[in-house]
């Protein structure tokens, strides 16, 4: 059953409170886990994408979480979603556990094992152009980070997407600006990411990546393009957590002081009553 507007940012709020509790008790990433949460709660629970909770059937679409380490993320979408046992939340990375820094496909609903970044739109591109060639009515969607529009293997698949006009693809851009040493601006800046995947033949769509009604509307006009298509969603780097926002320190986080622990929980805490 889809999950109203209103109902998908209720649980928004449990699932962060969620996956501060996984990073301070095993350590882990925060900052883009925060600021993708709400594109992944719109795409598994509206009803816009069809994914089975727990066998793969033929007809599903299919998913890549290409930036690896948003896998805190994945993880509390997935345990909501009942692909696997809530209390499993509590192993992660722990030795022996199935929920590993970076996804893995040992994980109930996983189908792509991230590794270095930059790898999963390339992935998913050969999916989509797979599910062309077979008449499979079905999409594939990709989430990256912005930070792995650095790595030219992006470039190589978005080339490949336009030359076989894979309209069954979507590419999400979790554009919150920031990665582990600093700012993109610093680093290496993107300048218009918009216009570079224009000019490389997608059609591109920006939004705000914390508005369920703006999400829920772009998904849907997504499906209907003749082009492979790149929506851009701009966030807010560590999203829900203020004293996180904007700083580049909380991308990885080891031993969280129990103080900011317990701010963070009392701020998100607000909104669950």
């Amino acid at each position: 059953m889809a999950l109203s507007t209103s109902d998908l940012k209720k649980l928004s709020w449990q699932l962060r409170a969620d996956l501060l509790d996984m990073v301070y008790q095993n350590d882990g990433h925060l900052g883009g886990p925060l600021s993708s949460l709400d594109i992944l709660n719109t795409i598994y629970f509206s009803d816009i994408f069809k994914f089975s909770k727990k066998s793969p059937k033929p007809t599903d679409d299919n998913f890549i979480l290409s930036a690896g380490h948003l896998a805190t993320a994945l993880y509390v979408v997935l345990a909501h979603k009942l692909y696997f046992d809530k209390k499993k939340l509590a192993t992660f990375s722990h030795f022996k556990s199935i929920l590993e820094g970076h996804v893995s496909t040992t994980v109930p609903g996983v189908s792509y094992s991230s590794g270095s970044l930059g790898q999963g739109l390339s992935f998913a591109a050969g999916l989509a152009l797979g599910n062309l060639l077979d008449k499979k009515n079905k999409f594939t969607l990709c989430l990256t980070s912005d930070g792995e529009h650095q790595e030219g293997q992006t470039w190589e698949a978005a080339m490949f997407a336009s030359k076989y006009k894979l309209k069954n693809l979507i590419n999400i851009v979790d554009h919150n600006k920031y990665q582990i040493d600093g700012s993109l601006e610093d680093i290496m800046p993107l300048d218009d990411l918009a216009q570079k995947y224009i000019s490389f033949g997608w059609t591109v769509k920006e939004v705000d990546g914390h508005d369920y009604k703006k999400l829920l509307k772009i998904f849907q006009i997504s499906k209907l393009s003749n082009y492979p298509t790149c929506i851009i969603a701009h966030t807010t780097f560590a999203k829900g957590v203020s004293f996180a926002h904007f700083d580049y320190k909380y991308h990885d986080l080891k031993n969280l002081d129990p103080t900011l622990y317990q701010l963070a929980k009392n701020e998100i805490s607000k909104h669950l009553n």
